[in-house]
C-alpha cells in the first residue's frame, strides 16, 4: 500500500518554505546583532542594550519572517490558521521577553549611575528605591499583558472573558476581595516609589527592632537587622501603619547616655573628659553636639544626660558606647565617691542604764511573799 502525497504536496511545499526562511533568518539575525553591536561600542548604553536584548531579538526577526510568509499564503492551505495562530503566540512571548530584558537593562545604567557607595548617597538611595519599585511592577504589568495578548488570540477565551465580565456579579467581588492583598501591595509599592518614606539602605526600627532596608520587592520589605536576622514585612505595613526612619532627611543622627551620680560629682572636669573623648575619636564624633546636661534630681543621686552626634546611626551606636564606658572608668579612678551610693547610718547606741524605777520592778528587787 502506497501512500498519495499529491494532496499534501502544497502543504509540505508551505512547510519547507517556511522552515527555510526561519533558519536563513536565524543565522542573519546574530550577524546582524554582531554588526549593530560593533557600530553601537562606543556608546555605553546602546551596547549594553544591544547586548542584553540579543536573545529575544534573535528569535524574534525569523518569527516575524514566518509572520510575513504565512500572511502572504493562502487561506485555503490546510493548517494554516493554526500554523499563524501559533507563530503569533511565540510572536507575542518573545515581544514579552523583549520587553522585560529592555526594562532590566534600564534599571542596571540607572543603577550603576547613582551607586549607594559613597558618603552622601541619599540621592542614590531615593533614585534607586523608585526604579527598583517602578520596575518591578512594570514588569508585572508587561508580563500581564502578554499572557492577555495570549488568551485574547484564542476565540473561545475572548467568549468566556465576554461572559464572565456580563455575569460576574457576586463572583467579582469574591475575587476582588480574594485579590486585595495582591492589588494591595502593588498599589502599596506604588505609593512607596512615589512618596518614599522608605528607601533602600535606609536605617528603620520596626516592630521594635533596629535594622537597615536591605530589599524592596513588588510585595515585601526585607529589613536587615543588626544581629544579621532578616525582617521580611508586607509593603502595605509602611502605608497603615507608624514606624521610625532615622535616615528619611539625612544620616545624621545625635544619640543620648543617661548617667547616674552622686551629688558629691564635679561636673566641669566631667564635661571636659567627655569633650576630650569625642575629639579622641573623629571617626566617630562629627564635630557637632557634645554636651552634658543635669536632667532629672532624685533624693538619692542626679541624672546626666549627653549627647553626641555622628554622621550615621552605626557610628553613633559606637561613639555611645565608648563615650559610656570611658565616663565611668573616670569616675571610677578620680571620684569613686560619686558613683551612686546608699547612705546608711552604722553607729552603735552605747547600752544605757536602768533606772531607778526599773531596778526596783527587777526581781531581786520584789519583797518576799
Amino acid at each position: 500500500m502506497t501512500l498519495n502525497w499529491e494532496p499534501y504536496l502544497p502543504e509540505l511545499k508551505l512547510l519547507l518554505g517556511g522552515l527555510g526562511i526561519f533558519l536563513v533568518l536565524t543565522f542573519i539575525a546574530p550577524l546582524v546583532a554582531k554588526l549593530l553591536a560593533r557600530v553601537a561600542s562606543p556608546f555605553s548604553f546602546a551596547r549594553t542594550l544591544l547586548e542584553r536584548i540579543k536573545p529575544p531579538i534573535i528569535f524574534l526577526v525569523p518569527l516575524l519572517g514566518l509572520r510575513a510568509y504565512f500572511g502572504s499564503a493562502d487561506d485555503d492551505f490546510r493548517f494554516i490558521d493554526t500554523a499563524r495562530h501559533i507563530n503569533s503566540l511565540f510572536i507575542i512571548g518573545t515581544v514579552t521577553w523583549l520587553g522585560l530584558r529592555i526594562l532590566a537593562v534600564g534599571q542596571d545604567i540607572i543603577l550603576q549611575r547613582n551607586p549607594m557607595n559613597t558618603a552622601d548617597n541619599l540621592s542614590a538611595r531615593r533614585v534607586q528605591t523608585q526604579t527598583k519599585v517602578l520596575t518591578q511592577t512594570l514588569g508585572f504589568f508587561i508580563i500581564l499583558f502578554g499572557i492577555s495578548a495570549m488568551l485574547m488570540t484564542f476565540p473561545n477565551a475572548r467568549q468566556f472573558g465576554t461572559s464572565l465580565l456580563a455575569s460576574a456579579g457576586l463572583a467579582g467581588l469574591a475575587v476582588g476581595f480574594a485579590a486585595k492583598p495582591v492589588l494591595g501591595n502593588l498599589i502599596a509599592g506604588l505609593q512607596l516609589a512615589i512618596t518614599q518614606p522608605i528607601r533602600l539602605d535606609d536605617v528603620v526600627i520596626v516592630e521594635g527592632e533596629w535594622g537597615r532596608v536591605e530589599e524592596i520587592t513588588g510585595t515585601y520589605v526585607v529589613i536587615k537587622i543588626w544581629d544579621d536576622r532578616r525582617l521580611i514585612v508586607p509593603l502595605q505595613y509602611f502605608i497603615e501603619h507608624p514606624f521610625q526612619n532615622w535616615t528619611r532627611k539625612t544620616s545624621e543622627l545625635i544619640g543620648s547616655i543617661f548617667l547616674w551620680v552622686d551629688y558629691s560629682m564635679p561636673l566641669e572636669p566631667l564635661r571636659k573628659e567627655l569633650e576630650n573623648l569625642c575629639k579622641q575619636s573623629p571617626n566617630l564624633w562629627d564635630g557637632k553636639v557634645c554636651v552634658l546636661q543635669v536632667t532629672e534630681a532624685t533624693e538619692k543621686a542626679m541624672q546626666l544626660r549627653v549627647l553626641v552626634s555622628s554622621k550615621d546611626s552605626s557610628s553613633n551606636w559606637d561613639l555611645r558606647c565608648f563615650v559610656r564606658e570611658k565616663l565611668i572608668n573616670y569616675i571610677s579612678l578620680h571620684n569613686p565617691e560619686s558613683l551612686p551610693q546608699l547612705r546608711a547610718n552604722l553607729h552603735e547606741e552605747a547600752p544605757r542604764a536602768p533606772s531607778k524605777e526599773e531596778q526596783i520592778a527587777t526581781p531581786e528587787h520584789q519583797p518576799p511573799v
